[in-house]
Order: C-alpha cells, then structure tokens, then sequence
C-alpha cells in the first residue's frame, strides 16, 4: 500500500517527508497500459512521471492548501507534456502525451528540452475561490544560470521551492514499474509554515539560504540515499539507515484510505462541456466523419461516446448533463 511519512528533527529547524507509491502508482500505469491506443510509457517517460507523481505527492504534503497542486513539464522533444494532479487528500492522477518515439536511454532533455525552451510549471488551483481570485502559477527552465540543461526533475524543484518560498530542499526521487517514491528535506521558515505560493517570502528566510548547518548536515545525509535504496528499502530501514544520531519526531503515517491514491476527476458532463466548447459546427464534422464522437480521459483511459442525438442534445442545453448510462466501461 502506498504510504507517507512526515517528520521533524528534534530542535532543529529542518522538517522531513518521505512517500512511497505502490498500489497508486501502479494503477497509474495499468491505465495507460491498457489503453489500446496510446499503450503503455516507454521506460524513460515512466520512471520521469513517477519521479513527477512522487515530487507532487511530497509537495502537496508539505503544504497547508485546500485545493489541487499541478506539476507539469513542457517544452520540445517527443514528450509533449507530462502533468501529476494531486488534490489536497492526496489523491491524484498522472498522465504524459508523447509525440514522437522515445529512445530507451532518453534524458530528461532530450524527451521535453530538446531546444532548451524546456519549462517546468507548478500551479496551485484552490478548491473554493474567491470571486476575481485565480490560481497561482510559478514557472521555471529546465536549465540552469548557465543556459546548461538540467537532467534531474530533483535539481529541477528545489531551485523551484527556493525561488517560490527561499527556502533550502533537497529533493530524492526515483520511480520503476513498481514504485514511485521520493525523501523531501525542507529548512523550516522563520515565520509561519511557508507554502509554494510564497505567501511566507521574507528577508529572513532569504538570509538564512545556505547557512544554516543543521539543515546542510542533514540535507547531505540524505542526498546520499541510493536510487535502488528509495526503490526497495521500507521506510524505518530509510530513515534509520540515514538519520541514526539524529533525534526526530514522527508524525502519524498516511497509510490506507488516508494516503496517496489514484483518483480521477473525469465525468461525462466534463467531457460534454468540451465538446460544447469545440463548437456545433466542429461537433457535427466529426459526427459526419465518424458517426459519433469518442473521447478518451488521458488520465484514466476511460472511454466516452457521444452519439448524433447525445451531441445535439449538449448545444440544445449545454448545461444538461448527459445520463451517465452510456459510458463505455
């Protein structure tokens, strides 16, 4: 079962979070996998998605928001776009959209950064807005000060999470076909509990980056967990194996119904919507062409069809749900 561990080192102004996906993940993949059309991930598209869905996952653990936290990377490459959704209980959905082969041994770069206009985006949608309120986006490159192309989504991130909260992270992230998991170490802010939308910015923590050697003994502890250890290794062996003349205090395990799973927020009303947003003109192309109209969740693969009468009936009253009795399983 997929599990998340949150933590504090005793005295110390460092927090920790460690998340292993495993029946969430997998699901992911069996998804895709069964998805005639796209089929399942080439190995280096999947282990950088389950690197993104654990980092999202750890993300949207550390912080205090009520709503949906979106990664997504995009750029130039045969991925077109990879994006991890977690909403704020943890469940969560993940998908990439390729548009063209992808070799065996890819980078990061050469899949999404091919041109180095590669970007890496975390946006924060709140659940209940308030009216004029939008979401919050930060963007990064996926290169460095120096133009060169970074090949870790880690390296990615914690550049991220200093420019949105000025805060030192070490990221460790790792994924294969069973697993998707990843260790978070975060110095804590000298005011308030921080979150990605940098609501808790200030001169102070600014000041503190890089200085406090609390946190840099401990981020190079865990900066030297293994891959192949994140991958097999359970958590009390993790932690005790990297933090053994440290003191810390363990927080309630998310384990079961409380942690990460695999949900989706597709419905067929959403899918009408979009076909109303193709226009009556567009909709009655495609049912010309085809007959009816099929649409495939990218996230879980579930198929919608829409028939001459079903289209009709969404610009006679786009607002109408359609009855849920003619998904296809």
């Amino acid at each position: 079962m997929s599990e998340l561990h949150k933590f504090l080192f005793d005295g110390l102004p460092v927090r920790g979070v460690l998340v292993r996906l495993t029946d969430a993940w997998t699901e992911v993949l069996r998804r895709r996998a069964s998805n005639s059309t796209a089929g399942a991930y080439p190995l280096p598209v999947r282990d950088m998605l389950g690197e993104m869905t654990a980092a999202a996952a750890l993300m949207q653990a550390n912080i205090k928001f009520d709503g949906a936290l979106v990664l997504q990377i995009f750029g130039h490459g045969p991925v077109k776009l990879a994006v991890v959704e977690v909403q704020s209980d943890l469940a969560l959905r993940a998908t990439a959209t390729l548009n063209g082969a992808v070799a065996a041994d890819a980078s990061m770069s050469s899949m999404v950064n091919e041109s180095n206009q590669g970007r890496c985006a975390i946006t924060l949608d709140p659940k209940t807005k308030f009216p004029g309120q939008q979401a919050y986006q930060g963007v990064v490159p996926l290169f460095d000060d120096a133009g060169h192309a970074i090949e870790k989504l880690s390296e990615v991130l914690e550049h991220y999470m200093l420019q949105s909260e000025q805060l030192d992270t070490t990221l460790v992230l790792a994924a294969d076909d069973k697993v998707a998991a990843g260790l978070l170490i975060q110095r804590l802010p000298m005011a308030g509990s921080g979150n990605l939308a940098g609501s808790m910015v200030s001169k102070e923590n600014e000041d503190q980056i890089g200085l406090d050697e609390h946190y840099n003994r401990i981020a190079i502890l865990a900066s030297s967990l293994k891959r192949e250890e994140l991958l097999t290794l359970d958590v009390e062996t993790i932690l005790r194996r990297l933090f053994w003349e440290e003191s810390i205090s363990r927080f309630e395990p998310l384990v079961g119904e409380s942690a990460p799973r695999f949900a989706c927020t597709c419905s067929r009303e959403r899918v009408g919507r979009m076909i109303v947003g193709l226009g009556a003109q567009e909709a009655e192309s495609i049912i010309a062409e085809r007959g009816d109209i099929e649409v495939a969740c990218e996230f879980c693969s579930k198929q919608y069809h829409f028939d001459p009468v079903d289209t009709a009936q969404l610009f006679i009253d786009p607002l109408q749900r359609v009855e849920s009795g003619k998904d296809a399983h």
